[in-house]
């Protein structure tokens, strides 16, 4: 069996191989990122059969070459560069090329076996990208909001006591108008009134109109110049191209998750589908961040159902916002109190078994399944809910 490294760049990548004793089969060569040297790669390894390829996912470098190897038909690894960088270490490799770093790689190859990646579907292809050009603009938004606090605080500090919000519709109106406490000076109550926002057409109103122009009158900011005031206004005409964009994405966003098999069923899932239209992260975005800090080991037992009780549905919402099951009156953790949100005695001994059995192999409650924790200020143990263990204490007795 053959094992290829590549060291991947931005124009220019080297190849080498080795076969399972680790000696050299292809000795280091270069080819470039473009259809001739894609044919020249291709001509090189020959065939595709007993062949893995491994390279580094470094940057969006690795892409092309992945798609055209998988393409035909071979087993292509990707490899995170930090266990490549261990790997040269752990030889004593002290030297580096990119002809080295090819051969280091197709060794590692030979060693470690690392499994080989498919090719993602288009639609998920599609859909990871916008996820990365949505974070990317959320990350544009969030700067230019930053930066229009900053000028807020040089040239009319109390704006914000009176839309908190600077990054509204209703904010950026106002400040591309008036964008320092000087410049509110003579402007009548019914004009700045009648300001509309462009998206909602969300009128300033008299109130707001009015609070605005006494809180600009006696203003403490001294930066009015006209550095201040086009930074202001190019800043919130950003903000509302930015936040055209967001609006535009996320509905594609939505669109793609309909289409998509696994993206529909994740949206189904209670407390994770379609999220407000108000600021929101993508619903496909959120998933991934409950799924990966959310282990199956946090669903909840179903052994009360056994006992005549209803079963505790999964708790819909991510781990800081979760809550213990509700007692019932035939499970015997109907003991449990609200001062400790567990089922545990308050005195060491007698009643223990009789209101929370605790299986002896698991260490864990009979009727609800949860681990036996021990609280600093209860004299027992107790069933640990849904509820962090720092709650728990705080909520102790």
């Amino acid at each position: 069996m053959r094992f290829v490294g590549i060291d991947v760049g931005a124009e220019r990548h080297v190849v080498a191989s080795v076969d399972a004793a680790q000696a050299v089969v292809l000795k280091p060569t270069g080819f470039t990122e473009d259809a001739g040297g894609y044919q020249h790669l291709l001509t090189l390894l020959g065939p595709a059969t007993d062949t893995l390829v491994a390279m580094e996912a470094t940057g969006p470098y690795w892409k092309n070459v992945f798609a055209v190897l998988v393409s035909q038909g071979f087993a292509v690894a990707l490899l995170n560069p930090l266990r490549t960088r261990r790997f040269a270490a752990e030889e004593l490799q002290r030297t580096k090329t990119d002809a080295i770093d090819a051969l280091g790689i197709a060794r590692f190859a030979a060693q470690k076996r690392p499994a080989a990646r498919r090719l993602p579907d288009p639609a998920t292809e599609e859909l990871r990208e916008r996820l990365r050009y949505r974070d990317r603009l959320s990350q544009d938004f969030g700067d230019r909001e930053r930066q229009l606090h900053r000028l807020l605080d040089l040239g009319f500090p109390e704006f914000p006591r009176h839309v908190r919000d600077v990054g509204s519709e209703l904010a950026t109106t106002i400040l591309r108008a008036y964008p320092t406490a000087a410049a509110f000076q003579g402007v009548a109550v019914r004009r700045l009134a009648g300001l509309r926002s462009a998206g909602h057409h969300q009128k300033v109103g008299t109130e707001l109109a009015a609070a605005l122009l006494a809180a600009a009158a006696a203003s403490v900011g001294q930066h009015h110049g006209a550095a201040y005031r086009v930074q202001v206004q190019d800043i919130c005409e950003d903000l509302d191209v930015l936040r055209r964009r967001l609006r535009t994405l996320d509905r594609d966003i939505e669109r793609l998750l309909e289409r998509h098999e696994v993206g529909t069923l994740l949206t189904t899932i209670d407390g994770i589908g379609p999220p407000p239209a108000s600021s929101r992260p993508s619903a496909i975005s959120a998933v991934y961040a409950v799924v990966r800090r959310w282990p199956a080991t946090w669903a909840p037992s179903q052994a009360c159902a056994s006992r005549g009780s209803a079963p505790r549905p999964a708790p819909a919402s991510p781990p800081s916002a979760r809550r213990a099951c509700a007692p019932s009156s035939t499970c015997p953790c109907s003991a449990r109190s609200a001062a400790t949100l567990g089922c545990a005695p308050t005195t060491r001994g007698s009643s223990r078994a009789a209101s929370c059995p605790r299986s002896p192999s698991s260490r864990r409650c009979a009727s609800c399944s949860m681990p036996f924790t021990a609280s600093p200020r209860i004299a027992g143990r107790s069933c640990r809910t849904w509820l962090p263990r720092r709650r728990v204490h705080e909520q102790d007795p």
